[in-house]
């Protein structure tokens, strides 16, 4: 038992490390017979015909590994359960025989652990069905065996007797023992459907496994039927490796050069400067260059640092950050404000390039006092959006400030009280300073230079729990900026 363990571990170590195994399980039934030769007297004619075959069960699991890249052709080891032996029964007829025995019973019942090596052709007959034909040698381990016998005898006419025996078969050299190994041949055939394996096998022992104590041999055999399926799925073989005589990594078949290696760049062929143009049309092939000056570095003619393919202005020089051509002389700015003269305004005093080189004028402290009286004194008309007349003088005098000042923005932003809802408050707010916007843009400021924003009952300027407070949190601010 520890050999065949020890065996079906080796088998299980080499077909695991085997990408394409598949293994299946598979049983069924069987009958098992022994082919016994002798030479005693009257073996054939008297003895022989009275022993007949045993019903036995295989069990067992077979690998699969593919020996082609279609799968069709492969090595099928495997390792069984078999239940082997015979039996034997002869009827005495008392009357025309002399003899006291009217019936005798005997079985010799053996169990083995099959190992068959079988090679498989597999003959597609659809996309999921095959035929398959399977064959090789097989070796056994003895696992069990018994040998039991039942005797029934008439010592007088008037008495019966009966006795019965029931022996465990021994392994080993001597009478009545069965050796340990025994090997044979195997077939079996059959069809894979899909997952599933149905098949009929046939085995022959060739060694004499049992010592009787009269010189003979002793040779198992056994037909029989098995249903089985595969338990898992066979991996894709890996494709062979291309040829590849200077181990380049470019096949031969692609290789340009190859006995010499190379890069696939160079379609395999060397290039010692590492340009991707081979040595062998390579004009420089000891300086890394481009295909267009034939494996040669790009010139430059002017010795700027940049190449001539890259450089607009190859027989000047001139910095990469201009493309190789020369940087412009720089235009006169007499006041230093970064606005060159011909755009500056005014050319002696410094500005910033928005007032078009004029310094930012100084908002005087009458105009933001008008902005401050006008956002205190817009009104609306009672539950509307539109403006109260008692609103137009105010913000007529905005409107003249923000011409007088040009470069000004203005920040138009709304508010309501908390009374009422968030939505209905928000919406209301945000018409409103659009309404203030709309009324500047119609007095002539570019609808650019407004911004126009409702807030709701956000930011309250006083408390809402009172009507006078509520009235002040209701309001439009009006917000000078700068552009």
């Amino acid at each position: 038992m520890k050999k065949s363990f020890t065996l079906l571990s080796l088998l299980v170590i080499i077909v695991s490390g085997q990408a394409q195994l598949r293994v299946a399980v598979l049983g069924g039934p069987h009958s098992a017979s022994v082919k016994e030769t002798n030479s005693l007297p009257g073996w054939n004619t008297k003895v022989k015909p009275f022993y007949t075959s045993r019903s036995g069960l295989n069990l067992g699991f077979l690998a699969n590994l593919p020996l082609n890249e279609s799968g069709n052709l492969a090595l099928q080891p495997g390792f069984f359960f078999m239940s082997k032996g015979r039996k034997f029964q002869q009827v005495f007829d008392t009357t025309v025989t002399k003899t006291d025995t009217l019936n005798y019973k005997s079985n010799f019942f053996t169990n083995y652990i099959d190992i068959p090596f079988n090679f498989t052709l597999k003959l597609p007959m659809s996309k999921k069905a095959k035929f398959f034909l399977s064959a090789g040698p097989y070796v056994s381990f003895f696992f069990s065996g018994k040998i039991n016998s039942e005797l029934l005898v008439a010592p007088t006419d008037t008495s019966l007797k009966f006795s019965k025996s029931d022996d465990e078969i021994e392994v080993g050299k001597g009478t009545h023992k069965a050796k340990t190994f025994d090997f044979g041949i195997n077939g079996r055939v059959g069809f894979e459907l899909g997952n599933v394996i149905i098949s009929g096998f046939y085995s022959q022992g060739l060694s004499n496994f049992f010592q009787a104590d009269y010189d003979g041999t002793f040779k198992h055999q056994v037909i029989g039927a098995s249903v089985g399926f595969w338990l898992n799925k066979s991996q894709p073989a890996a494709p062979k490796a291309p040829k590849d005589k200077d181990k380049d990594g470019v096949p031969d078949d692609q290789d340009a050069c190859p006995t010499l290696p190379g890069s696939a760049l160079t379609r395999g062929c060397p290039d010692k400067d590492g340009d991707g143009i081979a040595d062998q049309v390579d004009k420089c092939p000891s300086e890394p260059g481009v295909a267009a000056y034939n494996g040669c570095p790009v010139p430059d003619t002017d010795k700027d640092g940049v190449n001539d393919l890259a450089d607009k202005c190859p027989n000047e020089a001139g910095p990469a950050s201009n493309n190789g051509c020369p940087l412009p002389k720089p235009e006169p700015d007499t006041d230093g404000d970064g606005v060159i003269d011909k755009e500056d305004q005014c050319p002696t005093e410094a500005g910033p390039k928005d007032y078009k080189g004029c310094p930012v004028p100084v908002i005087k402290e009458d105009v933001l006092q008008k902005i401050n009286y006008a956002a205190r004194n817009i009104q609306f008309q009672k539950g509307s959006i539109k403006l109260d007349a008692s609103s137009y003088p105010a913000l007529n005098e905005v409107a003249d400030a923000l011409k007088k000042y040009p470069k000004l923005r203005l920040s138009i932003n709304g508010y309501t009280d908390n009374s009422g809802s968030a939505t209905a408050n928000q919406q209301l707010s945000q018409k409103r300073a659009d309404a203030v916007k709309k009324y500047l843009n119609e007095k002539g400021i570019a609808a650019d230079r407004l911004s126009a924003k409702g807030h709701g009952p956000a930011n309250p300027i006083a408390d809402n729990k009172t009507p006078a407070g509520q009235i002040k949190n209701r309001r439009v601010e009006l917000n000078l900026e700068s552009q």
